[in-house]
This record gives structure tokens, C-alpha cells and sequence, in this order.
């Protein structure tokens, strides 16, 4: 070997080393840039995180999911990797915010635990059409400590993956006609008959709302409602509640409390003010025990006033 070929051995050789050197540094060093909050935080919940631009991003990949849309196959980094992300507040508390895609089966139990952690669900809705299996994206939010925030979103967390589909029960071939007179005296308020159909409906005039300077009432949208079918001892009930921003987790804690699902949770126009969210849920059992469960929705609207904005 050359004294040339020998001295770029050497050289590539002491690259190399150095090199080497620089990367375990620099992923030391990153490592070390996790604050010791958060570094809880990935133990408490055993995931895999990043910190960067003072956010903590904690990886819930749908890995388990094997997902087509129209048929061609997406991976996970296509649209299915779920996060939360915490960063502090001016006083030194935590934000939590996040999106988590769940199977059908899976929401409605994730949303009770979380609930029932205080982390707020703030949205629920698909981000595709034509998927399969179709999935869901909740939208989460909560305030504290970094790891009491872990603590609190973790019962929700661990169902992600590990909530088994229940078959339907099949539909009753007969029994007793719906007592209509008894389900508007549960609610409080009268409703119509639409073939098989009896539904319930009822204004939000409270609100005094407006959209761009115009004036919206029920008619216009702004209501809240509960269609019935089937019979007294095996209905269905389907729903949309109009909720201000403080009304929305009363209002979900109440419907889960009373064994209803939850399958939406979203805005129906912009501009309006006050601000208003619209909840769309479906239960099935007996019709007065359904009914119970709408009322304790609508026990929740109204407690307190809407904050006056001015209106677009």
C-alpha cells in the first residue's frame, strides 16, 4: 500500500471515529433537552416522544390498523398517527391538546374514560370517506401538571387498540306502540309525529344568536333535538344537542352517563356568535330510558349565560 493510499485510510479512518462521536453527542444531547416533566410524562404513559419548539409530541400511531381508501392502501404516516402534545402555560401548567383515531367500537369507551379524567373532548369527526376500516378522530384537551395530565389521559389511552366490537342485538319483531304522551312528559316539551317517527325538538332562543348580524333561531338550525323509533320496550333514539363551548362536557358526561354514544362533535356555521357546538348521538334501549337520558342532556343547556362577542 502507497504512503498516499495509507494516509486516506487514515483519514477516512479518524472521519469516521469523530463522526460516530458527533452523532452519540447529538442524540445525548437531544435526549437531555427533554425536560424532566415530560421525560415522566413518556414513562408514565410508555411511549415514544419528541420535544422541540417547547412542545412535548407524544407518537399513538394506528400501526395495529391495516387501512385502505377506495381500496389502496395507506400507511399510518398517510393520516393515522395519533398524538398529544403538552406545552406550559404563562403560569407554568401544562396544555395538553391532541387527535386520537379510534375504530367505531372504541370511541365512546375512550370518551368515558377520558371524561371521566377531566380531559375534555372538544371535537369527533372522519377525516376520509370510503376507508376501511372507517376511523374516527377525537380531538382532546386539558389543563395541570404534566404528570397529572399523563395520569388522567392514560385510561384512555390504553383502550386505544384493546376495545373489542360487540355485536348488534337484533331488532324485537313486535311489542308495544311508543308512548308518545310519556316521552314528551320525560323531556318537557311536546314533539310531532312523521310517519314512525316521533321527534322532539327545542330552541336555543336563550342564546339571542347571530350569524354575520342576522338573527338565527330553530328554525334556522339553531336547536336541539331527539328523534324516537321502534316500540316501548326496543327503540332507537338519534339526536343533535346545540351546546355553548361550557356546555359541552356537561352535556357529554350526561348522555354517556345515561348509556348514549356519541358520533359527532363539530361546528355547524361560522361567524355566529355566541359560539355554539353541535353534539350528534344514537342509543338504543327503552324508550322512556332513552328519553331519560336526552333530558339529562337538556338539564345541562342554559345554567349560565352566553359570553356577549360582537358578532361578525
Amino acid at each position: 500500500m502507497t504512503c498516499a493510499m495509507k494516509f486516506i485510510c487514515k483519514t477516512v479512518l479518524m472521519f469516521s471515529s469523530a463522526l460516530g462521536v458527533l452523532v452519540a453527542f447529538s442524540a445525548q444531547t437531544n435526549a437531555q433537552e427533554i425536560p424532566g416533566d415530560y421525560q415522566e410524562v413518556l414513562k408514565l404513559l410508555d411511549r415514544k416522544g419528541d420535544y422541540k419548539a417547547g412542545v412535548l409530541k407524544v407518537n399513538i400511531p394506528r400501526n395495529d390498523l391495516k387501512i385502505t381508501v377506495q381500496g389502496f392502501s395507506t400507511p399510518t404516516p398517510f393520516g393515522f398517527g395519533g398524538w398529544i402534545a403538552l406545552t406550559k402555560a404563562e403560569d407554568g401548567s401544562d396544555v395538553v391538546m391532541g387527535d386520537l383515531v379510534l375504530l367505531e367500537e372504541e370511541v365512546n369507551p375512550v370518551l368515558s374514560a377520558l371524561l371521566s379524567h377531566e380531559i375534555d373532548v372538544t371535537a369527533l369527526h372522519n377525516h376520509f370517506f370510503w376507508d376501511d376500516p372507517h376511523v374516527y378522530y377525537m380531538h382532546v384537551h386539558g389543563m395541570g401538571k404534566a404528570a397529572d395530565l399523563a395520569r388522567r389521559l392514560k385510561p384512555g389511552l390504553d383502550l386505544v387498540g384493546h376495545v373489542k366490537a360487540e355485536p348488534p342485538a337484533p331488532a324485537s319483531s313486535g311489542g308495544t306502540p311508543l308512548d308518545t304522551t310519556k316521552l314528551a312528559k320525560i323531556a318537557g316539551h311536546d314533539g310531532e309525529q312523521s310517519g314512525p317517527v316521533f321527534k322532539i325538538t327545542v330552541g336555543r332562543d336563550d342564546l339571542a344568536m347571530k350569524e354575520h348580524g342576522v338573527a338565527i333561531n330553530a328554525r334556522m338550525g339553531l336547536n336541539t333535538w331527539a328523534a324516537f323509533v321502534g316500540t316501548q320496550e326496543d327503540a332507537a333514539i338519534a339526536g343533535d344537542v346545540a351546546m355553548l363551548e361550557s356546555e359541552v362536557t356537561p352535556v357529554l358526561k350526561a348522555l354517556r352517563k345515561n348509556g348514549l354514544d356519541i358520533v359527532a362533535i363539530h361546528n355547524h356555521m361560522t361567524g355566529d356568535r355566541p359560539v355554539v357546538i353541535f353534539l350528534h348521538y344514537w342509543g338504543r334501549g327503552r324508550a322512556d330510558t332513552l328519553a331519560t337520558g336526552f333530558k339529562a342532556a337538556l338539564d345541562e343547556l342554559g345554567k349560565t349565560a352566553p359570553a356577549r362577542e360582537a358578532a361578525h
